[in-house]
């Protein structure tokens, strides 16, 4: 195992955090890191969004469906797509688990929000003032750890198939 296998692997979804502040330094290189994802043609089609601010926090919390736990999260990226360009959705989806993994490197939890087609995708655009030519692809509240609850994952051998798939 290397660290990088190490870091994706010791990678779970967390929803509950510490009132610690995520240091500039830290929110600086995820979004190095977030700049560094591939994309189609190399277009980067995205707007990357830093949100500390508590009060703001509760806006974007208030606004989901299943993400009232950004409130309590030290910082939230919001990731949007410029909505024109052909894959902005895969592109975007590859700075957000950048995002994430480059939040576990540092020991910073992390659980991604859909946005994507979400009805309150919109509202968070305009909260945010974001142009128009955007659309939220997804938030990712982060701080550090106050719980982590470890989900099962479904076995290797259940998931996966080399060469064709043939029903055993």
């Amino acid at each position: 195992m290397n660290v990088g296998t190490t870091i994706i692997k010791c990678r779970h979804s967390v929803r509950s955090f510490k009132p610690t502040p995520v240091e500039d330094q830290v929110i600086r290189d995820v979004l190095e890191c977030a700049r560094q994802a591939p994309t189609a043609m190399n277009k980067q089609p995205w707007l990357i969004g830093v949100i500390r601010e508590q009060a703001l926090l509760k806006q974007i919390a208030d606004l989901t469906d299943h993400g009232k736990f950004i409130a309590d999260a030290a910082v939230c990226f919001a990731v949007f797509g410029e909505r024109d360009a052909k894959y902005y959705l895969e592109d975007c989806c590859a700075a957000t688990e950048n995002i994430i993994i480059a939040l576990q490197s540092y020991g910073v939890g992390s659980c991604w929000v859909a946005g994507e087609k979400k009805p309150y995708a919109p509202e968070v655009v305009n909260l945010l003032k974001v142009p128009e030519k955007y659309t939220l692809v997804s938030l990712i509240p982060a701080g550090y750890p106050a719980d982590i609850v470890l989900q099962k994952k479904k076995d290797l051998d259940t998931i996966t198939f080399f060469e064709t798939f043939e029903q055993g």
